[in-house]
């Protein structure tokens, strides 16, 4: 197919090495149809991007509408479960157009930060007291047109979110986040269609929020439309316990007594595991979603990342309640979270922290072959500059190493996503103030 854009990247990543002078060849519908190197000089008529460009950064963990609690919740002190009472008071707050409007912004400040695509791991379905909305999918389809409007792919991780632990009913709050059973909410989720750009998913909340008896339900749903199954695991101590007392095992043998494990789920977190629980992720393949800043922000524990992937689990990261939202961030954290645990360096290269921020983390959201610069995969990556304080002074062969260890979502200059510009030279080209459209969704949403 003949090219209809050539980028030239002045220095790019083409896994597991940094070229210099890159020209990619993107076709009309958003395709690389060629990767050529060694090209000194920008060839005639082609977008030019200076710095290192990578393939777009994947977001496999997301909580949109926790975006208001930053800073709220940094006051004082606390554990996850009082973090939670204040998440559920701004999730009362929430309509179809209020989420709308504030997923916008929040997905903008995601493509300001090299993200082209996001696995939103989504609960909040009903109207308060858990009303339908007449569609309803509205507060699903909120999110599906806010990600098309600030440019960005979605995996819309549509969650079973049926009880308040183990079978007890839902408290009043989790009214809005309970379709009553799995094959309600099955029903529900099946109307929701998948179109460019968008993926339909599936989400197990935990396994305090869905009984035993329905896992398999949520991960049958899953199975037969060969979509992506995700899961929050083991991010407490308390939920590990509460499982053991009420059916005898860990929440992962649970998991797999059910059938939910497999190479399309994603235990998100996986903090709290014993021997036998990372065994049995790396066994079936078994994906882990890491959320470095938040789970440090809830002071929830540091994850086994390098004994699940050695077990044979790929490892994605997320930004999940958006302490900050910076994919470099969340791979930096991963390495030196587990220096501070074991005190000693090195666990992940520079190129295996990208790998887990681009391609597997693509991977995890139902996107194979995404998240490369090659030929036929879709034409999204990002660029940052290699001039500002944080990344001037390396050579360019290190800058795989720069953007990994010093890098920032602040030195983004360029987000390409289906071979168009979604942020160019810093500035988002459809949501030119995304902090002012952060600013006013969140203080609409204030009690």
């Amino acid at each position: 197919m003949t090219p209809h854009t050539t980028y030239w990247l002045e220095h790019a990543w083409l896994d597991p090495r940094v070229e210099s002078g890159v020209a990619l060849d993107v076709t009309a519908d958003g395709r690389i149809a060629a990767v050529r190197t060694g090209v000194g000089t920008p060839p005639s008529g082609a977008e030019v991007l200076r710095g290192f460009t990578v393939p777009g950064l994947a977001n496999a963990h997301s909580h949109a509408f926790h975006r208001a609690l930053r800073g709220t919740v940094q006051v004082g002190s606390g554990t996850f479960w009082t973090w939670r009472e204040v998440m559920y008071g701004v999730a009362q707050r929430l309509t179809p157009d209020s989420y709308f409007a504030l997923a916008r912004a929040v997905y903008a400040e995601m493509a300001l930060a090299g993200i082209t695509s996001v696995g939103e791991f989504h609960y909040l379905h009903h109207a308060p007291g858990g009303r339908p909305y007449a569609d309803p999918n509205a507060m699903g389809e909120a999110l599906i047109a806010a990600a098309g409007e600030a440019g960005i792919r979605i995996t819309l991780l549509d969650t079973a979110y049926l009880s308040s632990g183990f079978g007890a009913a839902p408290e009043p709050h989790q009214l809005r986040f309970t379709d009553g059973t799995a094959d309600a909410w099955a029903e529900r989720v099946s109307a929701l269609k998948e179109r460019e750009g968008v993926t339909i998913g599936a989400a197990i909340h935990s396994v305090r929020a869905v009984p035993a008896e329905q896992l398999s339900t949520v991960a049958r749903w899953a199975e037969e439309r060969r979509a992506p199954l995700h899961v929050h695991l083991s991010e407490q101590t308390a939920e590990n316990e509460a499982c053991l007392a009420a059916h005898g095992r860990t929440p992962t043998q649970l998991l797999a007594d059910h059938g939910v494990l497999g190479a399309r789920t994603t235990g998100v977190h996986n903090t709290h595991m014993t021997d036998a629980d990372i065994a049995l992720i790396g066994s079936t393949a078994t994906g882990t979603c890491m959320c470095p800043t938040t789970e440090r922000d809830l002071a929830d524990g540091i994850g086994p990342a390098v004994a699940l992937q050695r077990a044979g689990s790929p490892l994605s990261l997320g930004s999940d309640s958006h302490a900050v939202v910076d994919l470099l961030e969340e791979a930096r954290a991963m390495e030196l979270n587990e220096r501070l645990r074991s005190r000693t360096r090195g666990h992940w290269t520079a190129a295996a922290l990208l790998r887990a921020a681009t391609a597997d983390g693509h991977a995890a959201l139902g996107r194979p072959g995404a998240g490369v610069l090659e030929a036929g995969a879709p034409a999204d990556f990002t660029t940052l500059v290699l001039d500002s304080v944080r990344t001037a002074g390396p050579e360019p062969r290190l800058a795989a190493e720069t953007a990994v260890f010093a890098a920032s979502a602040a030195d983004v200059r360029h987000t390409i996503v289906g071979g168009r510009h979604v942020v160019r030279d810093g500035v988002h080209r459809t949501v030119p103030d995304a902090a002012r459209a952060l600013a006013d969704s969140i203080a609409a949403l204030r009690g």
